[in-house]
């Protein structure tokens, strides 16, 4: 039986291959225009950057991150020993842990300097049961603003989010702005007691998993998927009744920013995104076509103490991330198509093998002059090498024979028209030119 990709990752093949880069190049675009810049962090990093980081009691820490370990540290643990904590390695589960821990080590933001502002693209990598819209290795484009903390950064990122995924093809009105503040160290932990009174008045009706969380971070159960637990959850306390009056002042600031732009969003009290790091804003965007209960697109939020959980100084920073695979999810929903990654400018077909090394050798002058050309490689017969150029998506076929070379021309078949030109081979790169334009 032959292998077969792992289970929960997929091949990305030419036509999407090439979409996966026109997505990324649309990111830079857009976020280019906002002052964000391309980085890249490695794909494994110390397993306690996420553990610090992200939340020892998330799904994400706790059941999904994939650990990564030398064939002499795996051979070193089966024998009873321990492994250095720098050798303690994950597959990245998200990037904005990534990016904080190089903005921390390489001191990006000094004091007084202008926030940073980083983009990032790439794989992540989480240990879930594959279905339709979560996958095992999926692909993201993110934002990181390190350093400021005024409102107005917050409603850029929810406003450039929007922005990116009109440019892209999403409908407009397919989609859900939703925004929530989960609160600061000042207000949230009083709220978090509240919720916890709240979920042991009502533990007989609750999963053991929020059970669990009730005693490690009780906001957590806001994002349980049981029915049951969701139900209860409902009319739990809500954060926005609980803040203090810097947090409201910065929520309504960040609401009001977003209506002047107008933006339509959705207030929504339980929103609390999958992860410890989160504080005051965070949003989420979800479509209503495509993609099922896996509904969410992109989203994000403010993570004001995060650089010193993995060990630098206070820094105020604000993200989102967005999935490639679920963004395409809507796209296909709202009809849209992959481009096709075989185009072909010019297809040198020969009559005969008598003329192939001249075929070659125009092959080579037509790709100098930077037009995508390609020729038969394997004896094809002349119709054989037509249905080739046709395969390939050439826009025009040159038909190369003996009497051709003998007179120094070429004819050129357009190969939508089917209308043909004779042409001087030294000729041919410039009118090919010509015609392209």
């Amino acid at each position: 039986m032959a292998i077969q990709a792992p289970e929960g990752t997929r091949d990305l093949l030419p036509d999407e291959a090439l979409f996966w880069t026109r997505f990324k190049e649309t990111a830079a675009e857009v976020f280019g225009r906002y002052g964000y810049v391309l980085v890249e962090t490695p794909v494994i990093e110390q397993t306690e950057l996420f553990v610090r980081g992200i939340g020892e009691a998330t799904d994400v820490v706790s059941k999904e991150m994939f650990t990564a370990l030398s064939g002499e540290n795996l051979k070193r643990l089966l024998e009873g020993g321990t492994v250095k904590a720098k050798s303690r390695l994950s597959l990245r589960p998200e990037g904005t842990a990534g990016v904080v821990r190089a903005v921390v080590q390489h001191d990006l933001v000094p004091q007084g300097a202008a926030p940073a502002k980083l983009m990032y693209a790439g794989p992540m990598f989480r240990a879930e049961r594959p279905q339709k819209g979560r996958q095992r290795q999926f692909n993201q484009v993110g934002v990181e603003c390190l350093g400021a903390e005024a409102p107005s950064i917050d409603a850029e990122a929810i406003i450039m989010l929007m922005r990116f995924f009109e440019k892209v093809g999403i409908p407009r009105a397919s989609m859900r702005l939703l925004v929530n503040s989960m609160g600061c160290e000042t207000c949230r932990p009083a709220y978090r007691d509240l919720v916890r009174a709240y979920m042991d008045e009502h533990a007989g009706e609750l999963c053991e998993t929020c059970l669990t969380r009730a005693e490690v971070n009780p906001l957590r159960a806001f994002d349980c998927k049981n029915p049951g637990c969701a139900a209860v959850m409902e009319d739990a306390p809500k954060i926005t009744d609980h803040l203090c009056d810097d947090c409201k002042a910065h929520y309504a600031e960040v609401l009001g920013l977003l209506e002047g732009a107008g933006v339509a969003y959705e207030e929504d009290p339980k929103l609390v995104r999958g992860l410890d790091y989160y504080t005051r804003t965070v949003f989420e965007v979800q479509v209503t076509d495509g993609l099922g209960s896996q509904n969410a697109i992109g989203g994000g939020g403010r993570y004001d103490k995060l650089a010193e959980e993995v060990g630098g100084r206070s820094t105020p920073g604000l993200g989102f991330a967005l999935g490639y695979e679920r963004c395409l999810m809507a796209l296909e929903a709202a009809g849209m198509e992959l481009p096709r990654a075989q185009r072909c400018d010019l297809f040198v077909a020969c009559v005969d093998d008598t003329v192939r090394a001249q075929a070659f050798a125009l092959v080579q002058e037509c790709r100098d002059a930077g037009y995508r050309c390609e020729m038969d490689h394997q004896g094809r017969s002349l119709k054989s090498q037509f249905k080739l150029a046709d395969k390939l998506g050439a826009a025009r076929v040159a038909v190369l024979g003996p009497d051709e070379v003998a007179a120094g021309k070429v004819t050129v078949r357009d190969m939508g028209t089917h209308d043909e030109v004779l042409v001087s081979i030294t000729d041919l790169v410039s009118e090919l030119g010509s015609a392209l334009l």
